[in-house]
């Protein structure tokens, strides 16, 4: 039986490449909808949204916006700014090099859910529409004519692939369901490039530090978050002005101008993020700092093994939970079996040194497996990592790390006189206990950043990534491969036990139920190989923003209890549908993704 399929020609039919918008609004209308709309969701953010201060945030204050509505507030800034700049506007072609049209329209969807969700939330909150004030509804109103208008804008609508006569009606109805979302994609991501100008030396290390203090503006906004409601808009709000500034080209432009400045970006970093302990008015938020970056640590030392090499390993928390026995062992524990107390660079040099031992020991003879079976086996040295450490109590082994109980009482740090557990003031800053290790961590974090950079633009780090694009053709090529794969094992094991070693000093206590695989807190196999994935392998940032980002979103979001993990795999099945490079890609694994990307003249280094 013969099916007629609906081809480009026929009348019912858009004409492909004919500009066209998902709204049926002339783009004028629209363009002016959505910057009104834009402006007008800023003047409702200063406007009481309720009567009643039993919302978290007080918003009955006029003048003076408080929780969501300064979520809300970012976000009608943001689709003005792109509304303005979609006319042409003077000044700001700049901030849209990949054109406004697709920034504007994910900038007022990021508005339209946060603003929308705030009215629903005060409605079922506090008991109906009636606890709602006329701001609430302004800023309902105008986002959704912002969000209206912005998608009433022209993009290219995609020539659809052609249906097959001999194809069966489910293969019409799949290839029907990728024309529609192809067509509702390419509305997202249409936009017309401007050439970028160039600038002075002095302008590109201002735009370098305005980025650096957005990032800790951002970083200590949402880590401060009081309550759900909060942290969720700060979510929403974050995700979709990220993706409005990336569509906007924004986020290309500027990385360009880091990478030209790698030297000044990274110790501009370093000196933002030793700034923010000295933002906090006590040590909550410290004490979630320093965590953050033991495992943005361990990530990055995972990277060299999965992101540069290409070895899929599924037990690399061991080599964490190696430097942190050691470092307890020979810290001066009561606990300890062994009377012996070393100084902090000792132990932290003999945790590294062991966990390389161990990585030796367990790659030499399982390197030369590939793919699947690789990672079978290092999920096996996982778990014998911690059953092993679970018998050595003296009954089912011999009695070195006291079982279950582990090694408890890990005394504070105390270096050149600096005791690590007390509070210390600096020109009229209080910094306490976590703070101090959040400093030293992030001192150790910048060791590891170096070896890793350094590493990636060496003669071993090119190999690596050749071993990772195609190890046959590198064997060809002369590489040895055992040797090349042997070193960054060893070297990413060496990297997880330094971090490891502080990680002892800073619980006090190591146990083997903190070195498994998968479970809901961090950090844990499972989650580290995820932080490489989100964040984007192969880079330097990648993974420190994708540890960051899966450490503070599960400690935000305790009320969601056992769905954690659900939400967490929810949200891993989006990015790698919409974004399987990674948050911030290797310009590399950007281009085998997107094969229609246009190849760059000079490829970034693999430490990018």
């Amino acid at each position: 039986m013969t099916t007629q399929t609906t081809t480009p020609e026929s009348p019912s039919a858009p004409t492909p490449g004919t500009p066209t918008g998902l709204v049926p609004i002339p783009a004028t209308i629209g363009r002016a909808l959505a910057t009104g709309g834009g402006a007008l969701t800023v003047v409702s953010a200063f406007l009481a949204w309720t009567w009643t201060s039993a919302f978290p945030g007080d918003l009955t204050v006029y003048g003076y916006p408080g929780g969501l509505q300064v979520l809300v507030l970012i976000g009608g800034i943001l689709t003005t700014l792109f509304g303005l700049a979609s006319y042409g506007v003077k000044g700001l072609g700049w901030l849209v090099p990949a054109g406004a049209s697709s920034a504007l329209r994910l900038s007022a969807l990021g508005a339209f859910i946060t603003a929308w969700y705030t009215v629903i939330a005060i409605t079922v909150q506090l008991g109906g529409v009636v606890n709602l004030e006329p701001g609430a509804f302004i800023a309902a109103i105008a986002t959704l004519g912002a969000l209206l208008g912005a998608l009433s804008l022209p993009f290219e609508r995609p020539e659809p692939d052609i249906a097959d006569p001999e194809d069966t009606p489910r293969e019409r109805l799949v290839l029907d369901a990728r024309n529609r979302v192809s067509v509702f994609k390419a509305a997202f991501v249409s936009g017309s490039p401007t050439p970028a100008r160039k600038l002075p030396a002095y302008a590109e290390i201002l735009i370098i530090v305005a980025a650096l203090a957005l990032g800790l503006i951002v970083f200590t906004y949402g880590i401060g978050t009081e309550y759900d409601e909060l942290f969720l808009g700060f979510l929403v709000t974050t995700g979709f002005g990220f993706a409005a500034v990336t569509k906007a080209g924004l986020v290309s432009r500027v990385s360009a101008v880091t990478a030209k400045h790698r030297n000044v970006t990274m110790f501009g970093a370093f000196l933002a993020a030793a700034a923010f302990p000295f933002t906090q008015s006590d040590d909550r938020y410290a004490t979630i700092g320093v965590y953050i970056l033991i495992f943005a640590t361990v990530a990055l030392g995972l990277n060299i093994v999965v992101g540069l090499a290409g070895l899929l390993d599924l037990g690399y928390v061991a080599f964490l939970g190696v430097g942190a026995y050691t470092a307890a062992m020979v810290s001066g524990s009561p606990s300890s079996p062994f009377d012996i107390h070393l100084p902090f660079w000792a132990s932290a040099l003999v945790g590294a040194a062991v966990a390389m031992v161990f990585g030796v020991l367990i790659g030499a003879p399982t390197l030369r497996l590939r793919g699947d079976y690789l990672a079978i086996v290092t999920l096996g040295f996982g778990e014998i990592f911690r059953i092993a450490v679970l018998n050595m109590d003296g009954t089912s082994g011999p009695d070195i790390t006291n079982g279950s109980n582990g090694i408890s009482s890990i005394p504070n740090l105390n270096i050149l006189g600096f005791d690590f557990g007390q509070e210390h003031s600096f020109a009229g800053f209080t910094i306490a206990r976590f703070a101090n290790y959040f400093l030293l961590m992030l001192v150790i974090t910048l060791i590891v950043v170096v070896v890793f950079r350094r590493s990636g633009d060496s003669r071993i780090g090119r190999a690596w990534i050749a071993i990772r694009e195609d190890e046959t053709a590198a064997l060809a090529m002369g590489i040895n491969g055992f040797r090349v794969k042997l070193i960054a094992f060893a070297l990413g094991a060496a990297l997880a036990g330094l971090a490891g070693t502080v990680q002892a000093h800073v619980t006090y206590t190591v146990t083997p139920e903190q070195y498994t695989f998968a479970n809901v807190v961090p950090p844990n196999s499972a989650f580290l190989l995820a932080a490489v994935v989100l964040g984007g392998m192969g880079t330097i940032s990648g993974p420190l923003v994708g540890a960051a980002l899966l450490y503070l979103i599960p400690a935000k979001l305790q009320f969601l209890d056992n769905y954690q993990l659900l939400a967490f795999g929810l949200a891993l099945v989006l990015l790698m549908r919409f974004r399987p490079e990674g948050l911030i890609p290797n310009r590399r694994r950007q281009l085998e993704f997107h094969e229609d990307a246009e190849a760059p003249t000079v490829l970034s280094k693999a430490g990018v």
